[in-house]
Parts: structure tokens; C-alpha cells; sequence
């Protein structure tokens, strides 16, 4: 049997390669996708060659084994059916609607413990969406923010909308998005924030200049990360989800901030947070996802639906026309 999977052969190009399919071990399944979704920040660097290739794609997602050099697979928000079962999974498992960290291509393999069985009353365009809302529940979890807190989002992408989104049902005394492009503001309203400025707009940073209590840096912009500093107030914390890959970042700490205690934290979701893992787990956290999927439906953020074989284009569109697009996905041709 063979596949089709999605390559990255050299900085922006993506080219689709036919493979051999390997037979399900007798603790793995065989899964056929119906949507994946494209990365709009880690799979965007990797895109453009802009990931550091001496590090390992992820060592927390078994589909992603190896370094980032090219040409490699990437991806990792696919939903599917499974279609063939090894010899020691149940039977209830074939024909399982199931989410998989697994980069984009039409059949693949996986042990059922790196699954995730999607909910039936949850929707395949919302399910493809897991890894993003489970980034933004991390982000919130990390920032620990109070009741009354003032919160400033910098970045108003799609992990920065459902942030918002996230925050929005909290008890907060303001809520404002900060994003350059005009579509991303209006969405980032229609998600809860109670304002959104343009960074480029001088009267409105203004407005917001140490204002904040806990800032998020989501925007992977590294000159945005001035711009959550300087919106934080005396004592303040900065939440720094952003991953800038090999770009290089060059911050103002001479002025300000060396007298400001402002904490800045890093934060990424591939682990959890020290002082939560004595009660958490990743499922545990992944749960919590799946119950803010069904509350704030983040399909409603998909702009283009593409084919499969029309990979090459997505990436394009996310890459050279960021402020039409907010979340392209592949639909493939299994029903």
C-alpha cells in the first residue's frame, strides 16, 4: 500500500511524495486522514528554514522523530479514521473518528496510545484544532492570572485568538489584543477582548504603556517582545509563547526593564509546568482542551480549505499573505 506524504525539501518548498504505508504493528492502528491543519508558528519556521536544525522536531510526539533538518515531515494536527487494526487492538477501535500529532499525509500508523479519540459531539474542523487550543490552555495555566487582573495579548494569530477566547471567560478588568493586521483585530473582538490596537499606532500604545499586569507574547515576531515589555506594568509578568527559531532577537533591557521586576516565563507546551505536575498530566491538560474546543468552536477561525494536493499553496498563502489568512487546512479525498 502506498501514501502520500508532505515533505519539506528546502526553504519554501513542500513537495508531496509517494511512500510505502508499513503494516500496523500489533499494537497499532492504520488511520486514514480526513483534515490536517497547518501551523501558522512552529511549521511556518520550519517552512521558511528558519528552525534551528541542530534540535530534535519534538521528542514528546513519537510521529516526529528526528532533527529538523531537511528534508523532513512535519506537522502535527491530523484527524482521521482508523481503517485497519493490529492484532492485539480491540475491535471497537476500527472505524474510530481519532485526532493524531501527525504531520500531513493521507494514511500513517500509529500506536493507539498516541491517539485521541475524538468525541462525538465534537465537529472534525474543531477537532483539528486540538494542538492549538491546548498551546493557548497552557498559556493561561502558566500565566496564572487573578481576578480584576489587566491582560495584554500581544499577537493575535490563531493560538493568540483562542488565548483571548480563553481569557475572555475569566473575570478580568481589561482585555486588549495587540496585532498589526487588521483582519486579526477584528477577530481578536469576536473572540472577547474589550480592545485591539495596532502596535504601529503611537496614541494607542500609548494607552496601553505599563498597563498590564500579565502580558502574553504570541506573535513570533521578535520585536514584538518590546512591545510586551513595555506594556507591563511594575512588577508584572510576561508569558513568552512565542518560538523564534533562528531569528535573531534583540531586546531593550537597558532602560526600563532593569529597574521594572518584571518576570519573564517562558512557556511551551510540550511540558507541563513544574509546580502543576504533581496533579496534572498532559491527558489531564489535553481534557480540559477538548471541553474549551466544544465552548469556543475554534473551526470558525479556518479561512482556506485546500486540497491535499495543493500543500505547496497553503503554505504560500500563509507565508506571503498573512493579513487574508488566518487558518488553512488540507482536506483529503477518504470518506
Amino acid at each position: 500500500m502506498r501514501r502520500r506524504s508532505l515533505y519539506f525539501t528546502a526553504p519554501r518548498c513542500a513537495e508531496i511524495c509517494e511512500e510505502a504505508v508499513p503494516e500496523p504493528t500489533p499494537s497499532q492502528v492504520r488511520v486514514r486522514t480526513l483534515l490536517s491543519a497547518i501551523s501558522p508558528g512552529t511549521e511556518l519556521l520550519i517552512y521558511r528554514g528558519e528552525a534551528p536544525t541542530h534540535l530534535m522536531a519534538d521528542a514528546s510526539i513519537a510521529a516526529l522523530g528526528g532533527g529538523l533538518q531537511f528534508p523532513l515531515k512535519y506537522g502535527y494536527s491530523c484527524v482521521g479514521v482508523v481503517d485497519a487494526l493490529g492484532a492485539q487492538v480491540p475491535a471497537e477501535w476500527l472505524g474510530r473518528r481519532v485526532f493524531a500529532f501527525n504531520p500531513h499525509e493521507d494514511v500513517f500508523t500509529a500506536h493507539v496510545s498516541d491517539l485521541q479519540i475524538v468525541p462525538d459531539d465534537v465537529a472534525t474542523d474543531d477537532a483539528v484544532l486540538l494542538p492549538n487550543m491546548e498551546s493557548a490552555v497552557n498559556f493561561v495555566m502558566d500565566a496564572r492570572p487573578w481576578i480584576g487582573e489587566r491582560v495584554v495579548v500581544v499577537g493575535q494569530g490563531v493560538v493568540g485568538l483562542l488565548t483571548t477566547a480563553l481569557l475572555s471567560r475569566m473575570p478580568l478588568a481589561s482585555l486588549i489584543g495587540v496585532e498589526k493586521l487588521a483582519l486579526r483585530r477584528e477577530w481578536s473582538m469576536r473572540m472577547g477582548a474589550h480592545a485591539a490596537v495596532d502596535p504601529s499606532d503611537a496614541a494607542a500604545c500609548v494607552r496601553i504603556a505599563e498597563c498590564a499586569d500579565v502580558t502574553f507574547e504570541l506573535s513570533g515576531a521578535p520585536a514584538a517582545l518590546d512591545v510586551a515589555l513595555a506594556a507591563t506594568g511594575y512588577g508584572g509578568r510576561v508569558i513568552l509563547g512565542s518560538w523564534y527559531g533562528s531569528k535573531p532577537v534583540t531586546v531593550d533591557l537597558g532602560g526600563r526593564f532593569h529597574r521594572s521586576r518584571i518576570r519573564l516565563e517562558a512557556s511551551q507546551v510540550s511540558t507541563l509546568a513544574p509546580e502543576l505536575s504533581a496533579r496534572w498530566t498532559k491527558q489531564r491538560r489535553l481534557d480540559v482542551a477538548w471541553r474549551m474546543l466544544r465552548e469556543v468552536r475554534p473551526s470558525q477561525l479556518i479561512t482556506t480549505r485546500l486540497r491535499f494536493d495543493d500543500a505547496q499553496h497553503g503554505h504560500r498563502l500563509l507565508d506571503e499573505h498573512a493579513a487574508d489568512v488566518l487558518q488553512v487546512v488540507f482536506e483529503y479525498e477518504y470518506i
